[in-house]
């Protein structure tokens, strides 16, 4: 069964070492297919025969696509992906992988070194937010952080 909304991330020239990276960070990580350019559409493509296109990978059974598609678009922060994680450990052991030669920014969020934007969450956040007694001071606490402390979040 294809699975029914599957992200698209366009890369200039990095689509295998993006996917490569990511399923070395996510446990649970597969690259499933690459897709090379041929002959046809060199006057249109311009690249070179069996240059990458295309990497099908999942992580935790969510499929993406990592395409080569040159330097026309680049990434923000207006699509990011979320985390959520059990424990601080884990929470410290993605920001570090993603923020290897990439950028930490504020309330959990973080770029890496291909420029996608990512939601380092613990996995008790929703139900923190949801609380009307908890909420705000959650929310204090969390503005004041990079990378999520999730003592911190409960102590708030």
């Amino acid at each position: 069964m294809i699975q029914p909304i599957i992200p698209c991330l366009w890369f200039d020239t990095q689509a295998e070492e993006a996917a490569l990276f990511y399923t070395s960070v996510f446990r649970n990580s597969t690259i499933n297919n690459m897709s090379r350019y041929g002959k046809e559409g060199f006057e249109i493509h311009g690249q070179k025969e069996g240059n990458v296109i295309t990497v099908d990978f999942s992580i935790n059974g969510q499929r993406f696509v990592a395409l080569n598609g040159g330097p026309l678009f680049r990434f923000t922060e207006a699509i990011s992906f979320q985390v959520f994680c059990e424990t601080q450990e884990e929470i410290d052991d993605y920001w570090d992988k993603l923020t290897a030669e990439g950028q930490e920014s504020n309330c959990g969020w973080l770029k890496d070194k291909f420029g996608v934007s990512w939601q380092i969450l613990p996995a008790i956040f929703p139900a923190l937010m949801s609380d009307p007694a908890r909420a705000g001071r959650v929310t204090n606490a969390f503005l004041k952080m990079k990378k999520f402390d999730i003592e911190k979040l409960l102590q708030a």
